[in-house]
């Protein structure tokens, strides 16, 4: 990048530095846990040598919490190095239609909606809803969600498939008692012969 004739050639050059920033993006983290790791240790090392009960007792819930902290990043960079598709770091569109099914699809598509909204909140993303359909009595018939944030669309490209909610009337041990409650096919693909069921897809794309 220090070269003289760099930027003379614009377009390569603008792909170098979007490289370079890649790497760099997967370099830095590795090398920030190598430092935090050795941390951990001088830590240990620290409190194994601490003759006080009291102090020890401390530094070694010091030791702990550090330890799940770091647990906790190795888990997340691990992650990261699946996520290494040429767009799995660009924003995504994620969009809901009710499918068949009427009302209760409606119903069913606002309660994926809410459910998807509220994962991508806790994330760490965040989300502008780009168009809106209204159920014509309750739920919607279609919405389609801009999410945004580094591998938005890695986390999202395998939501793809049709969600189905399933009535099961559920038996407790008296008789008397009776109690219907709602499942959801949480796992994006699963399909069912019965035809009548509510059900709503969803279709996750990369931002253009």
């Amino acid at each position: 990048m220090a070269a003289p004739d760099f930027w003379s050639n614009r377009e390569r050059a603008q792909a170098d530095v979007e490289e370079i920033s890649r790497l760099r993006s997967l370099i830095n983290p590795f090398q920030q846990l190598e430092r935090e790791i050795e941390d951990l240790s001088a830590l240990q090392q620290l409190a194994a040598e601490e003759n006080d009960p009291a102090h020890r007792a401390h530094a070694e819930k010091e030791v702990a919490a550090e330890h799940d902290l770091l647990i906790h990043k190795l888990e997340e960079f691990e992650l990261r190095q699946f996520l290494s598709g040429e767009n799995d770091v660009a924003n995504a569109f994620v969009t809901i239609h009710s499918g068949a099914g009427g009302t209760e699809s409606c119903d069913w598509a606002d309660m994926l909606l809410r459910m998807y909204q509220r994962w991508i909140e806790r994330s760490g993303f965040k989300s502008q809803t780009v168009d809106i359909q209204q159920g014509e009595e309750v739920g919607i018939k279609s919405v389609t969600l801009l999410v945004t944030g580094e591998y938005a669309y890695g986390h999202l490209q395998t939501e793809r498939g049709v969600h189905r909610l399933v009535r099961r009337r559920l038996k407790s041990i008296r008789p008397i008692w009776r109690s219907t409650r709602f499942v959801a096919a949480a796992k994006a693909g699963k399909t069912s012969t019965k035809s009548k069921l509510p059900c709503a897809s969803c279709i996750s794309r990369r931002e253009l």
